[in-house]
C-alpha cells in the first residue's frame, strides 16, 4: 500500500449506519452515538474503507487537561465548545500496516479545523483523546508529536453524575492547532472566538447557598395557592441566567431539566417521592411581580460572596424595552460590569 494515496474524507449520512455497524463490531469499546457537535470520519485506498475516526464533544471534566490550559472553571464552561474528543480511532480488519496511523491521524488534523469551521461555525483550537493504558500505550499520538498532559482519576461518568468509586485511569493526550492556543484558551477575553454571552456553571455548594441570599426577599403573591416558595423559585431562574439562558420559556426548560439531585440542592418542593420545580407560569408570575430593588440587593450580596476580583470595570448604559416611567419616557439604566467575570456589580435607574 503507497500511502500517498491514502485519503480522508467525512462520512455521508448515507453512510452512518455502515460507519456505525464497523464501529459497533470491530471497535474494542463499541460504536458511539454523535454527542453534540460531533464529525466522524473514513479513511480510504483505491475507494475501500481502510479506518475510522470519530471527533465528538470533549469531557466536562479533565484535571490533567484543565491543569495544562490553565483556565478558571467559568471559562473553561464558556470554552469548551472551542475543544474536540479524539472519541474513536479504528483501523480496520486486515489494513494495519506500518505508518498507516500516523498517516491517517496527520492527514485528520490538517483537515479536521476547516471542517469544523463548515460544519459548526466556530474554530477548533485543541484536541484531545483518552487512551487506556490496559490496551494501548498511545504510540501513534505520541508519535504525531501529541502532548501526555497526565492521567484521568479514573472517574467516569454516570446518568446520575459520576462513579462513586475510581475505575482504570486513562492516558491523557493535548494536541494544540495553534502555538498560542494555551494563552487563548486561558486568557481572560479571546475577542476572535466569541462563544456567546456571560454564563457559567454552578458548583454544588452555591446551588445549595443561593437560595438563602433571596430569603429577606417580600413575596408579593397571595398566601393561598402558593406552591414553591420565593427565594427557590428565585435562585432557579438566578441559577438558569447565570448559566445563559434568557427569557422566562428559557428559564423553565432549564429548571425542567435539572436531575433530582440538583433540585434537591435547590430545596425544590417534594411531592409523592420526586422534587418539582416551578412551572413557566410560575417563574414569570414572581419575576414580574417581585420588588426590582429588594432582588438587586440580593444579588449584589451574591456578587459579593461569590463573584471574582476584576482587574477593570465597565460603564454601560441601555435602554430598556418596553419600560417606561410615569411621565410616559422610556427607562435607561446604567450598569457597572467587571471585564474579567462579566457579572454586573450594580444597576441604577
Amino acid at each position: 500500500m503507497n500511502l500517498k494515496e491514502v485519503s480522508l474524507r467525512p462520512v455521508c449520512s448515507s453512510e452512518e449506519s455502515r460507519y456505525q455497524e464497523l464501529m459497533q463490531a470491530h471497535h474494542y469499546l463499541g460504536a458511539l452515538g454523535k454527542i453534540g457537535e460531533t464529525l466522524w470520519y473514513v479513511a480510504t485506498w483505491n475507494d475501500q474503507w481502510i479506518a475510522l475516526m470519530s471527533f465528538s464533544a470533549p469531557a466536562w471534566k479533565c484535571t490533567a487537561r484543565d491543569r495544562w490550559i490553565g483556565w478558571s472553571p467559568r471559562l473553561q464552561f464558556d470554552r469548551l465548545k472551542l475543544l474536540t474528543n479524539n472519541s474513536r480511532f479504528l483501523i480496520l480488519p486486515k489494513w494495519h500496516a506500518p505508518n498507516l496511523a500516523s498517516r491517517i491521524l496527520s492527514l485528520c488534523q490538517k483537515r479536521l479545523p476547516h471542517d469544523w469551521q463548515r460544519r459548526f461555525g466556530h474554530p477548533l483550537l485543541l484536541l484531545e483523546t483518552f487512551v487506556d493504558p490496559r490496551y494501548f500505550q498511545g504510540t501513534v499520538y505520541k508519535a504525531a508529536n501529541w502532548l501526555y498532559a497526565g492521567d484521568t482519576k479514573g472517574y467516569q461518568r454516570t446518568r446520575q453524575g459520576y462513579s462513586a468509586k475510581a475505575q482504570f485511569p486513562k492516558m491523557v493526550f493535548l494536541k494544540p492547532l495553534q502555538a498560542d492556543t494555551q494563552m487563548l484558551l486561558s486568557r481572560a477575553h479571546v475577542p476572535p472566538y466569541r462563544t456567546g454571552g456571560p454564563k457559567m456553571k454552578l458548583s454544588a455548594e452555591q446551588t445549595r447557598s443561593l437560595p438563602r441570599f433571596f430569603l429577606d426577599v417580600p413575596d408579593p403573591r397571595r398566601t393561598h395557592g402558593r406552591r414553591h416558595r420565593l427565594h427557590n423559585v428565585l435562585a432557579i431562574a438566578t441559577a438558569a441566567i447565570l448559566c445563559g439562558m434568557t427569557g422566562h420559556r428559557a428559564i423553565a426548560d432549564w429548571a425542567q431539566s435539572l436531575s433530582q439531585t440538583v433540585r434537591q440542592r435547590f430545596g425544590c418542593r417534594l411531592e409523592k417521592g420526586r422534587y418539582v420545580v416551578p412551572s413557566e407560569y410560575v417563574i414569570r408570575n414572581v419575576l414580574i411581580r417581585v420588588d426590582p430593588a429588594d432582588l438587586d440587593r440580593a444579588l449584589q450580596n451574591w456578587n459579593k460572596t461569590y463573584g471574582e476580583e476584576d482587574q477593570s470595570l465597565a460603564i454601560d448604559g441601555k435602554t430598556m424595552r418596553n419600560a417606561f416611567d410615569e411621565q410616559g419616557r422610556q427607562v435607561h439604566v446604567m450598569g457597572a460590569l467587571g471585564h474579567q467575570t462579566k457579572e454586573c456589580y450594580t444597576q441604577k435607574k
